[in-house]
């Protein structure tokens, strides 16, 4: 629905315009990855957020309907990774329902805590579940770092009108 006054026209809050306002927010691209009771899970998100210096601590929105809800809800560890722009596959991977995400070619290893590393990416960290915010039909995860890697080469990944980028200078 439709109106106008003073502002203009405007639309009502709705989900079409929560999601065609966000998509003209360019998000940097993580992959949220956890250990489940049927083998390793993971998502992509642009929803990584950096919440506290002391102690370290990230969130991340996570839909409660999708597959790697159900490890995510009940893991005590997972792994944060930041993509770079020459990973544009694999998080079209992560993104995509019904993908063999851990499967050729996306590399991987269990890492610290049983947690699933992906290879090659700009920073990793792995931490520990503090909390679950439930959040209409998400739930904000906030977790606190126990270690990681932030020396891996390159730049970012961007989401961007529906799009995977890289920056432009």
């Amino acid at each position: 629905m439709t109106a106008t006054d003073e502002l203009g026209a405007y639309q009502l809050a709705s989900a079409d315009l929560l999601r065609s306002t966000f998509r003209r927010h360019a998000a940097g691209v993580a992959v949220i990855t956890a250990r489940g009771a049927a083998g390793p899970v993971g998502f992509t998100a642009t929803s990584l957020t950096s919440v506290s210096a002391e102690p370290p601590l990230v969130s991340f929105g996570i839909g409660t309907g999708g597959s790697s809800w159900p490890a995510v809800a009940t893991s005590e560890y997972v792994g944060v990774h930041i993509l770079g722009e020459h990973q544009s596959d694999l998080a079209a991977t992560f993104a995509r329902s019904g993908a063999d995400r851990f499967g050729a070619p996306t590399v991987w290893r269990e890492g610290p805590e049983g947690v699933p590393v992906l290879d090659d990416v700009l920073a990793w960290l792995v931490c520990r579940v503090v909390g679950r915010v439930p959040a209409g039909d998400h739930r904000i995860v906030l977790a606190e770092v126990v270690l990681g890697d932030s020396a891996g080469a390159g730049r970012p990944l961007l989401y961007h009108q529906g799009r995977f980028s890289g920056l432009r200078d």
